[in-house]
């Protein structure tokens, strides 16, 4: 019964979203998503302690401001995400720009597949969604949802543009496919991960576990690893979706070596993006959770 009522709430939910207007959706996401920060003392405790982390010269001013922000970016991705369906390739301009797509166009045209490098910036669900439709689908990473009618119900939209999720706890196999076939698969790869998925690299100066699929993926396919990720651009009034060139790899022979190394250029990268747009990416995540062997804990329970 509970399955049930996630699922029809889900449901109901995107559907209403769906019947307004653009900007009507997008204020009611802000508004959903001010009440789950303001009802979620944990979500509160972690944007605050990490922007202490990465941002210590700031002051608490400085830091409820970029929470604000990121608030009113996951409120509009909610209701970006219930209008997918209206989108198509004649409209979707109006809302993303796509800058340096020569970058992804060239790294595409090697033959030997693309690994889209991206994070949780701004309305990141709509990064992959917005590509299938000016150029082409793609396949990308998701951690299940518990509830398998919600999962699907998500993935449906997720993939309405074309795209193809894979499920990241079987991904190995599908990743090498595609890759194989000169396909793209999209990773966020800001997150954090356990210690048998990750190696600890710096982020914002602070050891992180970080996933090492991603290195270790491109190390044995020579895929391109291409960073692309979505901001708003407030003059625009329009979502900027930016592709830098591709990530030349490190390879000293000695693998594990080469994937800490690889992994930890990809990660200054999104903290590259991340400071450039500190507002835009979310802090309410616990990104500094797993500790190394005998680490103390960062976060309180």
């Amino acid at each position: 019964m509970r399955e049930w009522l996630e699922y029809a709430g889900a449901w109901a939910g995107l559907k209403a979203l769906g019947l307004l207007p653009r900007p009507a959706a997008r204020a009611v996401g802000v508004g959903f998503a001010e009440a789950a920060y303001a009802l979620r003392p944990p979500l509160r405790r972690a944007a605050m302690f990490n922007l202490r982390l990465a941002f210590p010269e700031w002051s608490d001013a400085e830091r409820k401001r970029v929470i604000r922000g990121m608030i009113r970016q996951v409120g509009w991705m909610a209701g970006e995400f219930s209008q997918f369906p209206k989108y198509t390739r004649e409209n979707i301009q109006r809302v993303v720009v796509v800058e340096g797509f020569e970058n992804f166009d060239a790294a595409r045209r090697r033959g030997k597949g693309v690994l889209f490098l991206t994070g949780h910036m701004s309305a990141w669900e709509l990064a992959p969604f917005a590509h299938a439709l000016l150029a082409s689908p793609l396949h990308f990473l998701v951690r299940p949802i518990a509830n398998r009618r919600v999962d699907a119900l998500i993935n449906a939209y997720r993939c309405w543009s074309g795209n193809q999720a894979i499920d990241k706890n079987r991904a190995a196999r599908a990743v090498l496919r595609v890759l194989a076939e000169g396909g793209t698969v999209g990773i966020l790869s800001d997150h954090n991960t356990g210690l048998e998925e990750g190696v600890f690299v710096d982020f914002f100066g602070v050891p992180a576990s970080t996933t090492s699929g991603l290195a270790r993926i491109a190390l044995r396919t020579d895929a391109a690893v291409v960073p692309g990720f979505l901001h708003w651009d407030e003059r625009m009034g329009r979502y900027r979706l930016c592709f830098g060139p591709a990530l030349e790899l490190v390879r000293t022979g000695n693998e594990e070596s080469d994937v800490v190394g690889n992994t930890a250029r990809f990660t200054r990268v999104v903290e590259a993006y991340v400071r450039e747009h500190p507002d835009q990416w979310l802090w309410v995540h616990k990104r500094w959770k797993t500790r190394p062997p005998g680490g103390k804990p960062l976060y309180s329970l």
